[in-house]
């Protein structure tokens, strides 16, 4: 038998189509990439704020409510994204990750104490870390299933504010390691320590 002729529509149809079969899986293998790269601590906020978190069957209902409205009037743009949308700053790029000044780090959103510099190391992932919280009773954690994976939220327990992830990958004595971002935070310096009143600027202290 001759041999068939080629189906020339099908095959000019698969070779245009190729290239944007291979641009969308490079878009997954990236996302993927990232994912686990986040697996060890955050994910960017711009990017990668979940539509819907997954939590713990317990009711958590914090001390402090307010409006969408009222946190986006006290907060910049990025603190209400984080703390308040549950997002992640960018690694390397907080302004607390590399911060060494001895003192007292609070919940940006309503003051509340949480961690101190005696406790802050630099795990390497890009962002605040602790091995202990100064304040255990401030801190809210919950199951967080979002993105395929099982991780543990840490929130500010007054006010509900996301502040980050807590992982078990941390140093002795604790084992433990609180990757917080730095948008959630504010900081109090020790008095003496030559750094003055610095606090983290809200929209509210621009105007």
């Amino acid at each position: 038998m001759p041999p068939q002729a080629e189906d020339t529509t099908t095959s000019v149809s698969a070779r245009r189509w190729a290239p944007i079969g291979m641009a969308a899986g490079l878009v997954l293998v990236t996302a993927a990439g990232w994912q686990w790269l986040q697996a060890g601590s955050h994910a960017p906020a711009e990017a990668m704020t979940p539509e819907a978190t997954t939590h713990s069957e317990e009711d958590f209902v914090p001390d402090i409510n307010k409006t969408e409205e009222q946190w986006q009037a006290e907060l910049t743009p990025e603190q209400f994204k984080v703390t308040r949308q549950k997002g992640t700053e960018r690694p390397y790029t907080g302004k607390y990750w590399n911060h060494k000044e001895p003192g007292k780090y609070k919940c940006v959103c309503c003051g509340a104490e949480l961690f101190t510099s005696a406790t802050k190391y630099d795990s390497g992932c890009g962002w605040p870390s602790f091995y202990a919280a100064d304040q255990p009773d401030n801190l809210h954690t919950e199951a967080d299933r979002s993105w395929g994976m099982v991780r543990t939220e840490v929130m500010c327990k007054k006010c509900g504010a996301h502040l980050g992830h807590v992982f078990d990958d941390g140093p002795q004595p604790t084992g433990v390691r609180f990757c917080m971002n730095s948008a959630s935070l504010d900081f109090e310096p020790e008095e003496g320590s030559g750094e003055g009143n610095a606090k983290t600027p809200s929209r509210k202290d621009a105007e």
